[in-house]
């Protein structure tokens, strides 16, 4: 069988965090259908319990130890998908200490923690690293998004200055910037706004509004790019923002 037979990404071996739902899930399979040995975690171990991939555990991306115990049985590693955030809803004065600390924690920390232990297994052979960023971040600002803007953008600065020390050993790091991606995450913020807006239909309004093209991207057509970027076909794509967002950064 050949290696187009097996896939594009045939025996590569694939680390991907918040693959529980939403992005993460959807990238973890899409990499497993392209011929990727993925092996996922999540939080919330629950999720994981029908994805079908080569091996699931339940990790706190946030946590070194449950990092460094996880990757433990992974001494090689080709692909790396740092997938974990978590969205603070409000402006400046609405995000206390504790929203600000929890959404650098969960969404940049992580990718730190990740990126640390796992491009050591990559440098001898090469590989991607793929971060799952936004538009909303140091390419767009976006009301109610001070946090979380502040956290992806630290995700960018990470994964280009990453790229330029690892280019020698064949590592590439990029970042996808999804805009509005029709995931769990983004219904339950939906209804998370309706106390603030008033109404269901305000608080999808808030989010619609900002599509130029006039629908959320699917969490699939996320995947599809991170898999692209994942394989030889992308050899030339490094330090690079890819925004999947349906317009908004035109």
């Amino acid at each position: 069988m050949s290696v187009a037979e097996q896939g594009r990404l045939a025996g590569r071996v694939a680390i991907v965090t918040a693959a529980g739902q939403g992005i993460g899930r959807a990238v973890a399979e899409r990499l497993a259908a392209e011929g990727a040995i993925v092996h996922a975690s999540d939080i919330d171990g629950d999720l994981l319990a029908d994805l079908d991939v080569a091996s699931t555990a339940t990790v706190d991306a946030s946590d070194a130890g449950a990092i460094s115990a996880w990757l433990a049985d992974h001494p090689r590693i080709d692909i790396v998908v740092p997938a974990a955030g978590w969205v603070h809803q409000g402006n400046i004065e609405e995000c206390s200490p504790e929203d600000w600390r929890k959404s650098m924690l969960i969404t940049l920390d992580s990718a730190y923690l990740l990126l640390s232990q796992a491009v050591p297994r990559m440098t001898e052979h090469g590989g991607s690293v793929i971060a799952i960023a936004s538009v909303a971040s140091s390419l767009r600002g976006f009301p109610r998004r001070a946090a979380y803007s502040a956290a992806k953008g630290g995700v960018i600065g990470l994964i280009k200055g990453c790229a330029a020390d690892y280019l020698a050993q064949g590592v590439r790091f990029n970042a996808v910037c999804p805009g509005t991606v029709d995931t769990p995450s983004l219904r339950a913020r939906i209804e998370e706004l309706i106390p603030t807006l008033g109404s269901r239909e305000a608080a999808l309004k808030f989010f619609t509004d900002r599509q130029p093209a006039g629908r959320f991207t699917q969490p699939e057509e996320v995947a599809a790019l991170v898999a692209m970027l994942a394989s030889d076909e992308a050899a030339a794509i490094n330090g690079q923002t890819l925004c999947i967002d349906g317009g908004i950064t035109i």
